[in-house]
């Protein structure tokens, strides 16, 4: 119990680094167009970083959660995977590098899950009994490497996760540089794009309505009071806030041409809090689920390992299990930790890297902010609907890319952007070597 309180502790402060080494995710842009100074920018991210416990649900979570075999692995794994997360973070950090925490975490998870199956099988197969059936594995299939998705739904797995290593910059810059030329065509005093913007206005609408829970459908209504029940459930409320960001734009695109530049200047001004608030609830719910998932998961291996124990109830932790049916549960507290953690974080800052993404990779105007932050949030909550993991900062750097890439290709300054992807890509294999190494220390003291 004791190395599970560690691990749950270590996890904690992994969140509270993440928030800092993440701030300037979403405070760049405001902090590097002067919306808002670094102190107003911090606490209104912080205050959207904590929002998100209320909208977002576990799905991202659950799919950290099930990087490793949890019945093929001990709390030392998910310790070492934890510790290797923490140092390469502050390294980071500490070089002023916007490195993705997200991938941090699921490069230690995976490393020290492939030492530990080193360490106890070699290179040889094992078996192990998963739901009363003897499983044959090689020694690398510790990690869920790739799992189908159920009824032609989304595949998950560690190799999904590093194809949004590059899928999600992309999609972040194609988005923003879509919202670029949106708003650019808007500013122009012609009728063609009022009537594509209405008929967007139309088509959102229209999507949004679809995609809403009926009161029938969800499982745990928060509220006596059907309509509030509806308008409050997580999935309901992404969608409502995806239809709020696009609606405003929206409106603002009618207006835009009728505006003088200084008047467009403040409105975009405006709409940068509105952007840079709904990327920093992406930001809180799509990294603090990383951090539930790893403690759903050392909380599991602790069951599995002690057969028979009685966990209280504020650990009583169950992983979803679709094949069999079961139902995830996660005590309240969990969450509450979690995204207070990466608030808390937040609030500390971490100007090194908010210098980088707010300057140095393109100059940014409130009308740049306000595209890339709005592409960002569209991006982070999309891949939270299909449980993804994405990084926040990949996905914020993309979409600073996509609207630099607007104005020419030399104005995106590709020697620092370069860097960056070198970063990127040696994110996961540095942590997994970091976490392999540091899996062995820890083993020749804890058996």
């Amino acid at each position: 119990m004791t190395l599970l309180i560690i691990i749950i502790v270590l996890a904690l402060i992994f969140d509270y680094i993440n928030g800092f080494h993440d701030a300037a995710n979403a405070i760049a842009t405001v902090v590097a167009t002067k919306v808002l100074t670094p102190f107003q920018a911090v606490l209104w991210a912080a205050f959207f970083n904590f929002l998100a416990y209320w909208v977002f649900g576990f799905g991202v979570a659950d799919t950290v959660a099930k990087t490793a075999h949890t019945m093929d692995i001990n709390l030392v794994v998910i310790l070492a995977g934890v510790i290797a997360a923490i140092c390469w973070n502050l390294l980071t950090w500490w070089l002023g590098i916007p490195s993705s925490s997200s991938h941090t975490l699921i490069g230690g998870f995976a490393g020290a899950a492939v030492a530990h199956a080193i360490y106890m099988h070699g290179f040889s197969d094992y078996t192990v009994i998963e739901n009363d059936v003897t499983i044959t594995r090689h020694w690398y299939e510790i990690v869920s490497w790739y799992k189908a998705g159920k009824d032609g739904g989304m595949p998950s797995g560690v190799i999904i996760i590093i194809a949004f290593i590059v899928l999600a910059p992309l999609l972040g810059a194609l988005v923003s540089y879509l919202i670029s030329i949106w708003l650019l065509n808007a500013s122009r005093k012609n009728v063609g794009p009022k009537i594509f913007t209405v008929a967007l206005m139309i088509a959102t609408i229209w999507l949004v309505s679809n995609l809403m829970v009926p009161y029938a459908e969800i499982e745990k209504p928060r509220f006596d009071s059907h309509f509030w029940s509806v308008a409050f459930d997580p999935h309901n409320i992404k969608w409502f806030l995806v239809a709020f960001i696009i609606l405003t734009v929206s409106l603002f695109c009618l207006i835009f041409s009728s505006l003088n530049l200084h008047q467009a200047d403040a409105a975009l001004k405006k709409m940068q809090l509105l952007s840079s608030a709904a990327f920093s609830l992406g930001h809180g719910g799509n990294d603090s689920q990383k951090v539930m998932g790893i403690i759903a998961a050392a909380v599991a291996v602790y069951i599995h390992t002690n057969p028979g124990v009685l966990m209280d109830s504020w650990l009583d932790v169950v992983l979803p299990n679709d094949d069999l049916g079961v139902k995830g549960v996660m005590p309240g507290w969990i969450p509450l930790a979690c995204y207070s953690a990466i608030a808390a974080g937040t609030l500390s800052g971490g100007w090194k890297i908010v210098k980088t993404m707010g300057s140095k990779i393109t100059k940014v105007t409130s009308f740049e902010g306000v595209a890339a932050e709005t592409a960002g949030a569209l991006t982070l909550y999309f891949t939270e609907h299909l449980k993804i993991p994405v990084s926040t900062t990949h996905t914020i750097t993309g979409s600073i890319i996509g609207v630099g890439l607007t104005k020419r290709v030399s104005a995106v300054r590709w020697g620092v952007t370069v860097s960056l992807i070198w970063a990127w890509i040696l994110t996961i294999p540095i942590s997994a070597i970091l976490a392999g190494i540091v899996y062995f220390v820890l083993s020749v003291f804890i058996k």
